[in-house]
């Protein structure tokens, strides 16, 4: 890692600006987006529903508790392009902490990028990408055990979603996101379409399985992505808001 090198954070309108870099020394496209949580920087860095987004956190002060364990992310790795804060702290101070922010970065809505002195790369939009397949889980695997089975269907689900539902004494069985679940060879109670990244209209084959579902009546429940996906599936329209809303909880 370099340590206290210049970078820029270019605008497509143009607008730039200049800061210290941390982390790993790379350039960088995405869509820039913002996050009000003022805590749950490791689990908004791990959400695949970031994916392809160069995020900006509005709280000001970013690492000052380090980061956890891997088992407390919410996906395998970082899925963000890029990281904006107004003041990183180095020296973390928590009994959890495994390793600074920067460290971690090291290893691992307009659109944006960051630049620095060694490269310069293009403007990429990662919503004419479906972010949604490159996210999802690639084998079906079961997560507790219980008389009732739910299957989620990974559109970029955070890994808490079935660590919930198994806690309720659910069988969880999470699948890919272009699975059938009507063609699954045992009996489902329930389905759980997860939270995902990007477009929901480029995730075709789950529109149209989610479809198959609503025929056979089985209950199903959508969570961020996942509901947008339900209301394509029933016949309905979404569009892109000129400013989306990121965090751990929705402000009062």
């Amino acid at each position: 890692m370099k340590k206290n090198s210049t970078a820029k954070l270019i605008l497509k309108d143009g607008s730039q600006f200049t800061g210290k870099n941390f982390g790993a020394h790379v350039a960088v496209s995405g869509e820039v987006v913002f996050a009000t949580g003022m805590t749950g920087y490791p689990e908004a860095l791990t959400d695949p529903s970031f994916r392809g987004q160069i995020l900006v956190f509005t709280y000001p002060i970013i690492g000052s508790y380090g980061v956890p364990k891997p088992q407390d992310f919410e996906s395998d790795k970082i899925q963000v392009s890029g990281l904006i804060v107004c003041n990183y702290i180095d020296t973390p101070s928590h009994h959890e902490s495994k390793m600074t922010l920067a460290e971690w970065r090291d290893q691992g809505t307009m659109l944006g990028k960051i630049t620095n002195n060694e490269k310069n790369i293009s403007f990429d939009d990662p919503n004419k990408r479906n972010l949604v397949a490159e996210v999802s889980t690639k084998k079906i695997f079961t997560i507790g055990n219980g008389k009732q089975t739910v299957v989620l269907i990974d559109c970029g689900t955070k890994r808490n979603i079935a660590r919930r539902l198994a806690a309720r004494g659910i069988k969880t069985v999470v699948v890919p996101w272009d699975t059938d679940v009507t063609s699954l060879s045992f009996p489902v109670s329930a389905v759980v379409i997860s939270n995902g990244p990007g477009d929901p209209t480029k995730a075709k084959k789950t529109i149209q399985n989610v479809q198959k579902i609503f025929a056979k009546k089985i209950p199903i429940l959508g969570i961020c992505l996942g509901n947008q996906i339900l209301n394509l599936a029933a016949g309905g329209t979404t569009y892109k808001l000129k400013f989306g809303h990121r965090s751990q909880k929705q402000p009062v």
